[in-house]
């Protein structure tokens, strides 16, 4: 797997892997979960907080784990060192399900937004489900074209989304009325399951704060570049969270703030008048391309780079000309079309449909981000040569503090989502089986071979 890394150029720099986690986690959260958190109360901003605090920790995990493992896989390669083959093999199933799952929720949040300019999008779901369609296969033909053609997109879409979305979570403030704020805990259910379900919720917003480190081998100097990259993109994003959602909940009546589909965009015509609405509308709808663009590049890498270790189909280790694992990401987007179309049949509104696929890609992202903080424990042990010079027990309290996140999380997902997620999860069990079987007979295959020839 290295040789093969080390022969492609690296294309992506500071800049373009901090776009990266920016683009990845800064998108479709942001913009639509106000309305999901609507009905919690002004005790989902605590929500808010507690999320951060965790991506934060997580932020700080992945990171030192970048520079103690600089392979490319992120979550899959820092499991299987941590942990071994199986939970590797495990960890990148999992991870693989959440970002093609999370895909999808984001041409949900796109087209979601889309509908400020083009209302028909509302009421006829068929509409609605081929203009996300649409997306997804655009987006994946621009990253079949290359590593450094992604990067280039997901830096300008990183910048564009960010001025709207500054612009409201700082001049806003001027604008907010704490009567909106009231009740505190508008669900009337116990504070501990509310700040579990909000947390669960708001989590997605933080989804892909290590993605700097899945395509490790396309990064200069990854063992520099990726831990700082990580951790600047997660503490940019936390600020603007926190002060975008006080600013849409203190704007925007609750009542009226759990019907939009574009929360941040009623905020600003609130605000500044009709041409904002559509201002950020704008930025939203840019903002979303430049996730779904971030994700579509991991959905090919993740695979990749367990297929190289022999733990995915060999298929997926396949590179194109251009250096990128298409067969990976047009099978990804194959299951993102299953998914949308199946949601997009029924009857669901656009809120709802986004809310169902962000819980099922978190949970399925908690179980990687969870295996890595005891990973880092586990190579600690293993390894604490690697630590040299380094604080032990600052690194251990961190892990733990992720750790205990991350399982907090899942249990704020809730039983409907937990089973829906295990059961994908149990899905490739089967695959880890046909693997070993092929594994086992390539070495035999190679053995007759080698005897027929003599």
């Amino acid at each position: 797997m290295v040789a093969q890394t080390e022969e492609r150029p690296r294309a992506l720099g500071f800049w373009m892997c901090t776009a990266l986690v920016v683009g990845n986690v800064v998108g479709s959260g942001i913009f639509l979960l106000p309305a999901t958190l609507a009905p919690y109360g002004s005790i989902s901003i605590v929500g808010w907080m507690l999320t951060s605090l965790g991506a934060i920790s997580l932020a700080l995990v992945f990171a030192k784990l970048a520079s103690l493992v600089p392979k490319a896989g992120g979550p899959y390669a820092y499991t299987r060192e941590g942990f071994g083959d199986f939970a590797g093999f495990w960890i990148a199933w999992g991870y693989w399900i959440a970002v093609w799952s999370g895909n999808a929720a984001v041409a949900v949040a796109f087209v979601s937004y889309l509908t400020v300019f083009v209302p028909a999008l509302k009421d006829q779901l068929w509409l609605a489900g081929l203009v996300g369609l649409g997306l997804v296969w655009s987006i994946t033909w621009i990253n079949c074209r290359g590593v450094k053609e992604a990067g280039t997109i997901q830096l300008i879409t990183a910048i564009l989304k960010l001025v709207p979305l500054i612009a409201i979570a700082t001049l806003g403030l001027l604008w907010v009325d704490t009567a909106h704020f009231t009740p505190f805990n508008a669900s009337g259910e116990p504070v501990f399951s509310v700040l579990a379900a909000t947390a669960a919720l708001t989590l997605w917003s933080f989804l892909g704060l290590e993605s700097a480190t899945v395509p490790a081998g396309d990064v200069e100097n990854p063992t520099r570049t990726i831990p700082r990259a990580t951790i600047f993109g997660t503490l940019l994003a936390a600020v603007v969270y926190i002060l975008g959602m006080i600013v849409v909940m203190g704007v925007v009546p609750p009542e009226e703030l759990a019907r939009s589909n574009a929360p941040f965009s009623l905020a600003a015509a609130n605000m500044w008048g009709q041409w904002a609405y559509y201002a950020v509308a704008f930025g939203a709808i840019v903002s979303c391309l430049g996730t779904i663009n971030g994700f579509t590049l991991l959905q090919g890498q993740v695979p990749a780079a367990a297929a190289q270790d022999g733990l995915f189909p060999r298929r997926f280790a396949k590179f194109s000309q251009r250096g990128v694992p298409a067969y990976g990401l047009v099978v990804s987007s194959v299951f993102i079309t299953i998914l949308l179309l199946l949601n997009y049949s029924g009857s669901r509104s656009m809120v709802e449909i986004f809310e169902f696929i962000i819980l099922l890609a978190t949970l399925t992202t908690l179980m990687p981000y969870a295996f890595c903080a005891m990973a880092e424990l586990i190579i600690l042990l293993k390894d604490p040569e690697r630590f040299r010079g380094q604080r032990l027990l600052g690194s251990g309290v961190i892990a733990v503090v992720a750790f205990v996140y991350s399982v907090w999380t899942v249990y704020g997902s809730g039983a409907e989502i937990v089973l829906y997620g295990f059961i994908l999860l149990l899905l490739g069990i089967p695959v880890y089986v046909w693997m070993e079987r092929e594994n086992a007979e390539a070495p035999a295959l190679a053995t007759v071979k080698v005897a027929g020839e003599d």
